[in-house]
């Protein structure tokens, strides 16, 4: 029997406050009560009979004062009596009582109520004896007859379940229930019906589908959805089926319900793998992410599509919709945006990349338009970025992408503009046709930069790529307009002691009139004197820059202004004009250590900022061949070898990508023909329906290692010593936000244990969902306890608890098994992810969590094997990339990055050193700074380090 089709028992809440009821006193109740005395004492007996009493007393008294009554509470009570109650003796014959039980429910079932009939109707479905069903059919068929809904659809539901268990009871179900669906009306009814059909009969579940496969559309969701999984299953059992019903999977992704049309498309992609077939599920999912207004739904789908692109032949089908992909962007989720340029970036071509430009263009106009959101920055990040990674792929895009980024350096957002600026210092070094626009660009942006980081990034740019003499002079005057009037400070003093005369007007306050206690007006008017206000000038951005201390841009300054003077130099003839364009630029730099050694700046200069202007104005003093070469060359070619180192690890990562996607067939491979491949060989017979119920309900039957210690064993704590009187212990079974504890307990005793609790608590950000029901447990019986822990983030977790239970026959009060208590491992949680140096730093001065963890207690010698080692306990990535870990030099430093499946991140630094004067033997030394944003995953993750740093090295 599947998961699905397991039974699901009528469960009721038990409270413990009062003392069980004597059997004698329920008797009088039931017999002499009125109906409210008589349902509170038939709710006594089911409970006590859930406990394990068996009252075999009290059945006769319920058959003869209870069943009778007419009563819907009471019907409902007895439904649930019936369920439970022993029906058989001993030895397993039935009760001679149940003849009567019989007859009552055979009236029930002809009862002129609906909702009665199909109560009963939906009880007899948990029935399991058949002696007691036989006398029922013919009124069950009748049922299918009956002129409610509700009624004909439990009738279909008892007969199914009936076949099911009792074949013999009614051998012509099936066909009964083909010829019920052929004349229903009702969509609930026809669903039912067709479900028993697929499980009991599939050919005819097939027949009748062939008979109205025109219709499909027409009809309710339900019944949809039910015809989407026959097909998905006859295809999957019979591949030979596909073109009998693939037209009718089209027909129902043009359904009405999301949810058909979700399920449709996958069973579309499973059945065939035809480029249209492609197209119009792609087109299906991009559809119902526009559509649906669901944020998780969106997400959900879009990961559809993403697992789509993973296959080779499919990706090319979905390069066409990349258009409509873009589509998704109009929702404002940063999530989906984040996900939907991702896989726009990764199905762009050739042949649609300009489009894909324009779109992009136009959305980063939109965002400049916008009011300010809290996302819109972080999206025009990704835009930046997305444009940035078109125009590396695509060169000739460049040109079209540069004009309408280079307007977002003034941008007040610093992260966008450093992206822009990132983007445009690759370009002008990769693109040499394109250095004179963006030179030009440029020096159109520079005067409105507004921040100092940007500012010291364009003002290096206009240093290292004006190569003309017209953008030189050009740069020059940008910088004095920038600083202002020089020399600065007399210029700064002279306005201070302008402004410091003052000027008091005397101004007549407006006339108010007021009125008096005799009701007459009268007038009130007041001299005032004023002092205007000493207005704060609109300082240009370097000399503002300047004055709050920012000395950091200065030396940026000396070196573009030494930078520049040079190749001047080297361009223009004459000297005269070759000194005058050297001297100020010397004054310049002049100028700034002047102001730097005044009291004017809020911060004095300093002493690395002095040093490195000092030497810039040596240089030009001296203008040696060998400072030009330093200054003029070797600084791009510091640039060139980072971009393509960059490039070379981008290359790289791509092409281990693409080699795991790649479906590589070795020579010896055997192949397999479908036709004679065994039914049971089959590697793609998965069944996704069951798959999929099966990861919902947290049983994902995952591949076990060939390792015996990672099976299910592992996982299995000891909760009791094994001389106490009830032995436990529980399986953890982690399913992402939850965690499932099955625990086994024993009852080592004689006795028989009434009352049975276990009794959980929870330490850290663990929620019990419920508390489990007591039981009883026989002399030397068992029995496993489930019990689900919600978790809310990424911590480490204690549960901890205890059994109680009660001995039947004892006078004394409860007895209690204290439980070990069950550690929650962190790393069931972290999973590896990397993010760029840029987000990793910004992370790193944004989190305010730190927990450093000094290296005392490993026994690993070697850098390389302990940094191994730590990424292997953690489940951290070392985002570090090898070229730089690669060699030997006594001390190692590697950034480590990892995100919980909460959305959590956690970063981590690792420096450590070999101390070499210890020997060749001496372990490795060092510390780990964590950062998180909370307190509870900086120090999880400190514990995790700090326990496995006293593991063997392997």
């Amino acid at each position: 029997m599947t998961a699905a089709e397991n039974v699901c028992y009528t469960l009721i809440n038990v409270p413990m406050d009062s003392e069980p009821p004597s059997e004698m006193s329920l008797k009088n109740d039931l017999e002499k009560g009125d109906v409210k005395l008589k349902t509170e004492a038939l709710k006594k007996v089911i409970i006590m009979i859930l406990n394990g009493e068996k009252l075999p007393g009290l059945l006769m008294t319920i058959i003869r004062f209870v069943l009778p009554l007419q009563d819907h509470t009471i019907k409902k009570l007895l439904l649930v009596f019936w369920e439970i109650v022993p029906k058989t003796t001993p030895d397993g014959r039935l009760l001679q009582e149940m003849i009567l039980v019989c007859d009552a429910y055979r009236k029930d079932l002809q009862h002129p109520n609906e909702f009665i009939r199909g109560s009963t109707l939906r009880f007899l479905c948990k029935l399991k004896e058949a002696e007691l069903l036989e006398p029922l059919m013919p009124a069950i068929r009748a049922c299918l007859e009956h002129r409610h809904s509700y009624v004909r659809r439990n009738a279909v539901l008892a007969i199914y379940t009936i076949y099911r268990n009792f074949e013999h009871l009614i051998p012509d179900a099936p066909e009964l229930i083909h010829d019920f669906l052929v004349n229903e009306k009702d969509a609930s009814c026809k669903r039912n019906a067709f479900m028993m059909l697929i499980h009991a009969d599939q050919d005819r579940a097939l027949d009748y589908l062939s008979t109205c496969i025109d219709q499909v559309q027409t009809f309710g969701d339900i019944l949809q959805l039910v015809i989407v999984e026959l097909i998905y299953k006859v295809c999957h059992a019979n591949p030979s089926e596909r073109a009998r019903f693939i037209r009718c999977i089209y027909n129902l992704l043009q359904s009405s319900s999301p949810a058909v049309k979700y399920e449709a498309a996958g069973t579309l992609v499973t059945l065939s793998s035809a480029p249209t077939a492609i197209k119009a599920a792609a087109q299906c999912y991009i559809d119902l992410i526009i559509k649906e207004s669901d944020n998780n739904v969106k997400l959900i789908v879009l990961d559809r599509l993403i697992e789509l692109k993973e296959h080779p032949s499919h990706e090319r089908v979905l390069q066409d919709l990349v258009m409509d992909i873009l589509r998704v962007l109009s929702t404002p989720d940063l999530e989906v945006r984040k996900k939907t340029l991702q896989l726009a970036l990764d199905l762009v071509s050739s042949r649609n990349v300009e489009e894909l430009v324009i779109v992009l263009k136009k959305e980063v106009i939109k965002t400049n338009n916008v009011t300010e959101h809290e996302d819109t920055d972080k999206y025009r990040q990704l835009l930046v970025r997305t444009l940035h990674s078109c125009s590396v792929r695509f060169p000739d895009m460049a040109a079209n992408v540069i004009p309408v980024l280079m307007e977002f350096l003034s941008d007040n957002n610093e992260a966008a503009a450093a992206d822009v600026l990132e983007f445009v210092r690759e370009a002008i070094q990769r693109f040499d046709n394109l250095r004179p626009l963006i030179v030009e660009k440029m020096l159109e942006v520079f005067h409105s930069i507004k921040s100092v980081k940007i500012y010291r990034g364009a003002l290096w740019i206009l240093g290292e790529y004006c190569s003309t003499k017209e953008d030189i002079q050009s740069v020059m005057t940008e910088v004095r307009r920038s600083l202002g009037e020089i020399p600065i400070v007399e210029s700064e003093i002279k306005k201070e002691a302008g402004e410091l005369k003052p000027e008091e007007e005397v101004s007549v306050g407006p006339a108010q009139k007021l009125v008096t206690e005799m009701g007459t007006y009268a007038t009130q008017s007041a001299l005032s004197s004023s002092r205007p206000a000493k207005k704060e000038e609109d300082r240009p951005p370097l000399r503002g820059f300047l004055l709050d201390g920012d000395f950091f841009v200065a030396a940026s300054l000396a070196t573009t202004l030494t930078k520049i003077a040079l190749r001047y130099v080297s361009l223009v003839q004459e000297k005269k004009k070759q000194n005058s364009f050297n001297a100020e630029a010397m004054l310049l730099m002049a100028t700034i250590l002047h102001l730097g050694k005044s009291s004017l700046p809020k911060k004095p200069i300093t002493d690395d900022d002095v040093d490195r202007i000092s030497l810039c104005l040596k240089v030009l003093s001296e203008c040696s061949p060998l400072m030009n070469d330093i200054f003029n060359k070797e600084c791009r070619q510091s640039l060139s070898h980072m971009l393509s180192a960059k490039l070379e690890e981008e290359k790289l990562s791509q092409k281990k990508e693409s080699e795991k996607r790649n479906v590589t067939i070795q020579p010896d491979d055997p192949i397999s023909f479908m036709q004679l491949t065994a039914k049971n060989e089959m590697s793609s017979k998965e069944d996704q329906f069951q798959l999929s119920l099966l990861a919902a309900m947290g049983n994902t039957q995952r591949k076990e290692a060939a390792d015996p210690l990672a099976s299910k064993l592992n996982k299995v704590t000891q909760l009791t010593g094994f001389s106490d009187p009830v032995y436990a212990e529980a399986y953890v079974h982690v399913n992402q936000y939850d965690i499932v504890l099955d625990v086994l307990v024993v009852n080592q005793t004689s006795d028989t244990l009434q009352n049975c609790t276990l009794e959980l608590a929870t330490l850290g950000d663990l929620k019990l969902v419920e508390k489990p029901s007591p039981l009883t447990l026989a002399p030397h019986d068992f029995a496993n306890i489930k019990a689900n822990v919600k978790v809310a983030s990424t911590e480490n977790g204690i549960i901890f608890g205890n059994v109680v239970y009660d001995v039947s026959g004892a006078a004394s009060d409860r007895n209690c098994v204290v439980l070990s208590d069950i550690h929650i491992d962190i790393m069931d949680y972290i999973q590896p992810a990397s993010c760029t140096d840029a987000e990793f730093r910004q992370m790193w001065a944004e989190f305010e969590w730190e927990n450093k963890v000094s290296i005392v207690n490993t026994n690993i010698i070697d850098l390389n094997e302990y940094l191994q080692h730590i990424l292997k306990s953690t489940n951290m990535k070392c985002l570090t990339p090898e070229k730089a870990l690669s060699g030997y030099c006594g001390f190692m430093a590697a950034n480590l990055y990892a995100r919980s499946i909460f959305g959590e991140d956690a970063l981590a630094n690792v420096s450590i050193e070999k101390p070499i004067h210890l020997g060749p033997e001496a372990p490795v030394t060092g510390h780990i700074r964590i950062r998180a944003k909370s307190q509870g995953m900086a120090l999880s993750l400190g514990d995790k380090i700090n326990l496995s740093q006293k593991k063997t090295s392997l």
